[in-house]
């Protein structure tokens, strides 16, 4: 079973989606990815959602550019949390698709990342599946203390490359 699905309305969205799926490898999580369309495969989307719910799915994150329908469709068709990734394309590079995540109608949110953020959205869904998974709340921060000695480590290299005069 699957506990993350991720949805996205084209093939060539999967170009920024896999940074996603790098994550919940990392995070050893079982998903489902799928590629359905709010506009062009309305019914095989919502079937998609309805069904991925009723086998027990936790989660899905929704891709989608331009009018960006993707994430809404998906969130007006189910209960469990949705994060939209908006995606950079079209004359206004994203920002549509931002706005059309972010401003949904009272009474169905759509969690939103930044623009071509899927790896933040993998992030935010496993802090949220975490909150009732221990193993994964140790995994998520180790994750952020591993950061934090990468950051420690570039630091020093800078600091030892201008002691030395540079």
């Amino acid at each position: 079973m699957s506990q993350i699905g991720v949805i996205m309305g084209s093939d060539s969205d999967y170009k920024i989606m896999e940074e996603a799926v790098k994550v919940l490898r990392q995070f050893e999580l079982d998903f489902e990815i799928k590629i359905s369309s709010a506009h062009r495969t309305l019914e095989r989307t919502v079937d998609w959602v309805k069904s991925f719910e009723a086998q027990g799915g936790k989660l899905i994150i929704a891709a989608a550019g331009l009018a960006a329908h993707l994430p809404g469709v998906v969130a007006g068709a189910t209960t469990l949390p949705v994060i939209g990734v908006p995606l950079s394309s079209g004359a206004l590079e994203g920002i549509d698709a931002l706005y059309s995540i972010v401003q949904m109608p009272p009474g169905i949110p759509v969690a939103t990342v930044g623009i071509g953020a899927a790896r933040n959205a993998a992030l935010l869904a496993v802090q949220i599946l975490a909150i009732q998974d221990e193993s994964l709340s140790i995994k998520i921060k180790a994750y952020r203390a591993q950061m934090l000695m990468d950051i420690e480590k570039k630091d020093e290299a800078l600091q030892k490359h201008f002691s030395n005069g540079n």
